[in-house]
């Protein structure tokens, strides 16, 4: 199943510029796969290994291993940033966290790492935004749940902190009032009032 989670990836971003795979105790291989952009600017980093099985509920008494949602997650930044690519294990950690810690990942999810997403990072934390604009989803067969390719959005720790008091759809709309490129790898902390 993986490779078809692959060849999505591929099919949607282009060729895979560099993979790195990273392996925790009690959960599998998790890769992360670097593209480049051709037409821009750009490099993006997705997960590889997430959606190999569902996401279970913790409080469930058995875990289905066919039925349940399954995601794969998505980065994009400015290229030309050299500690960007230190995202590579933040990143495996993150799409790692449903098995090692039972989390589902959902659209609005705020996943936070409690440390930067890389090396003078100022964000440590991200928002999980709506699938299928980048990737479309990856139908499985049944009884399956399709593969989701979530993008992350970086948040810097006073947006993470508003995002929980005002929630998503809040923080969105401040970036949106604002003209906030979330792709920029340095950029600050939007401004919140109210």
């Amino acid at each position: 199943m993986l490779q078809h989670t692959e060849s999505a990836l591929v099919s949607a971003l282009g060729e895979i510029d560099a993979r790195a795979a990273v392996t925790f105790l009690g959960a599998d291989r998790i890769e992360v796969l670097r593209f480049r952009d051709p037409d821009a600017p750009l490099v993006r980093y997705a997960t590889l290994g997430m959606s190999a099985s569902p996401m279970t509920d913790p409080t469930a008494a058995v875990a289905d291993p066919l039925r349940g949602p399954r995601a794969e997650l998505l980065l994009t930044v400015h290229a030309g940033h050299p500690a960007t690519d230190r995202v590579l294990r933040p990143l495996a950690v993150l799409a790692a966290a449903p098995q090692v810690e039972g989390l589902v990942v959902r659209p609005d999810a705020c996943l936070d790492l409690g440390e930067p997403l890389w090396p003078g990072a100022p964000f440590s934390a991200v928002l999980v935004a709506e699938s299928g604009g980048l990737v479309p989803d990856l139908p499985l067969p049944g009884p399956c749940d399709p593969v989701r390719f979530f993008p992350l959005l970086p948040m810097t720790p006073a947006e993470t902190a508003w995002q929980r008091a005002r929630g998503p759809e809040a923080l969105r709309a401040a970036w949106l009032a604002h003209g906030t490129d979330l792709r920029d790898p340095d950029r600050s902390a939007v401004p919140l009032s109210g």
